[in-house]
């Protein structure tokens, strides 16, 4: 949707919020804690949705406030408060993902008389997040969220996404191979492929290079009727971009479409207006390992390491020997990521799908097996020990994309309860979105809010398209994580808000998640206002 669209939701959006801050200014004050809570669930357009919110003490357990706290809601991205918790408890948050480089074959006068092997260990980022103090980067929209007509607002981070491949690369070069008879391989038997359950780059692979994706920036040329300029990042030959993009007069509207037209080719067609900011969108790899493998290819010939094998290959996996045997190989290179507590940070602020996917996967491997069924089993051990009844709720995946995601708020407060006893939950907290400050959180309240900075929680959305209208239907709106109140306390929430049918004033789904994500800050706002420490309970 283009900016005149945009406007133009916005303005709709803006006269509904007005007409309802008038009414609320005409009625009188709720006084009580239920009577607050509940005019925010009544909000227009709310009043008929599926409501399930547990609010507890943080330090005694005392329940604030709870609503259906014992039924199963879905919780799409909330669905990462638990795989996170479990990677936290089983790879620990100095955890570092060590990718080695190994030779099959003998090096004389410079010469690698033999293959060159990448062993993929999981590392979700390989480099590509890193700054310059080695934190992992990320910005609020991040850009495995701009499909082929995704967001308008998806950034990337200011950083060498093919920062882990050249590192190998130079070592590679540094430890006197000059020149490569044999093949570049990479071999990503760690676990078996799986799908990612969430929105953006959709499988699962050991092997991750900007988040196996290409991201296409488009920009418009200097004037109208200039071509747009178009570019990869990062650049490769191991796919085909076909431009075609027109740069029109200020103020237009952007249209801008990318076509998958083949395995590794894509074409980019639309508009864009002159002196607008670039635009992301993304293709999607298919094959993860051969455009790691390519882009290995890429890096060592760029540190002078002449290389025969081609990029345009496949990544001919079927000829390594098996894994232990690999691993016995010679190291010629490694690259170590930061800890996971930077990877958790990642996932948590900007609801990672593909890295919060990998968890389950990374899990099962530390264990020497390979599904995400063995994955999940492990989790739900996990989840027990952190006090969360596993029996009583339900997990497909590590994202909040599977239709097996369903959870309660008991159980969800209790696992947060659960971390806040361990040494670590420092690190787990302080990866939460902050209200009205950073990651999915930043727009969920005004620059005003009160409880701006006060809340550290993770997010969900989900929404499906509702064929008898038209209209889309937002299946899950959650939040959940604590609040440090005006009055000195802390809190842990959890809110399930599913079933709610987008109006058709809204042009924009992501409109319509944004004012619902609006409704959950007023609700965090309301708990973060009250002052009484008396207990109220809703209707369950």
């Amino acid at each position: 949707m283009g900016e005149g669209g945009m406007r133009a939701s916005l303005t709709a959006t803006a006269m509904i919020l007005t007409t309802f801050t008038s009414s609320w200014a005409q009625a009188p004050a709720p006084t009580s804690l239920e009577e607050r809570v509940r005019s925010v669930l009544m909000t227009p357009g709310y009043e008929n949705a599926s409501w399930g919110i547990l609010v507890v003490d943080s330090e005694t357990g005392e329940t604030i406030y709870e609503r259906r706290a014992d039924e199963l809601f879905r919780p799409a991205s909330v669905t990462k408060l638990y795989s996170c918790a479990m990677g936290l408890v089983e790879l620990g948050a100095d955890h570092r993902f060590r990718t080695p480089v190994v030779r099959r074959g003998e090096v004389r006068d410079g010469v690698l008389r033999g293959d060159l092997i990448l062993i993929a260990r999981g590392d979700p980022s390989m480099g590509g997040r890193t700054g310059p103090e080695g934190t992992l980067l990320f910005e609020d929209n991040d850009h495995t969220y701009a499909g082929s007509s995704g967001s308008s607002n998806a950034v990337l981070v200011a950083s060498n996404p093919l920062a882990g491949l050249d590192h190998l690369a130079r070592a590679v070069h540094d430890e006197g191979i000059r020149s490569i008879e044999g093949e570049v391989i990479i071999d990503d038997r760690l676990f078996d492929a799986a799908p990612s359950s969430g929105s953006g780059p959709r499988r699962v692979s050991p092997i991750v290079i900007n988040d196996n994706v290409i991201d296409v920036v488009i920009a418009p040329g200097a004037k109208v009727g200039d071509r747009g300029v178009v570019t990869m990042v990062p650049a490769t030959a191991f796919a085909r971009m076909d431009a075609l993009v027109e740069t029109v007069e200020e103020g237009s509207r952007p249209e801008l479409t990318v076509t998958v037209v083949g395995p590794r080719a894509f074409r980019v067609r639309g508009t864009i207006p002159v002196g607008h900011k670039p635009f992301v969108r993304i293709f999607e790899i298919e094959e993860p390992a051969s455009f790691a493998r390519a882009l290995f290819i890429e890096r060592l010939r760029e540190r002078g390491v002449e290389v025969d094998a081609t990029p345009l290959g496949s990544n001919p996996e079927d000829s390594l020997p098996p894994r232990d045997d690999v691993a016995g190989l010679p190291r010629v290179a490694e690259y170590v990521s930061p800890p996971f507590s930077e990877s958790l940070r990642v996932i948590l602020k900007v609801s990672h799908n593909l890295h919060a996917s990998m968890l389950p996967l990374l899990v099962a491997a530390k264990h020497g097996e390979r599904s995400l069924s063995d994955g999940l089993k492990r989790e739900a051990a996990v989840l027990e020990s952190l006090g969360v009844a596993a029996a009583s709720i339900s997990f497909g995946g590590g994202a909040g994309g599977s239709v097996s995601d369903l959870t309660t708020p008991r159980a969800t407060v209790a696992l947060l309860r659960g971390l806040a006893k361990r040494p670590d939950y420092p690190v787990f907290e302080a990866a939460l979105p902050v209200l009205g400050r950073d990651g999915t959180l930043a727009r969920a309240v005004s620059p005003e809010s009160p409880a701006r900075g006060h809340v550290r929680a993770k997010t969900g959305t989900y929404w499906v398209d509702n064929p008898l209208t038209g209209r889309s239907v937002i299946t899950s709106k959650a939040l959940a994580g604590t609040i440090d109140t005006a009055a000195g306390r802390k809190l842990t929430f959890a809110f399930f808000l599913n079933g709610v049918p987008i109006p058709a004033r809204y042009q924009r789904v992501s409109d319509a998640t944004l004012d619902a994500g609006r409704v959950l800050g007023r609700l965090a706002e309301v708990f973060y206002e009250w002052p009484s420490t008396a207990a109220a309970s809703a209707p369950k």
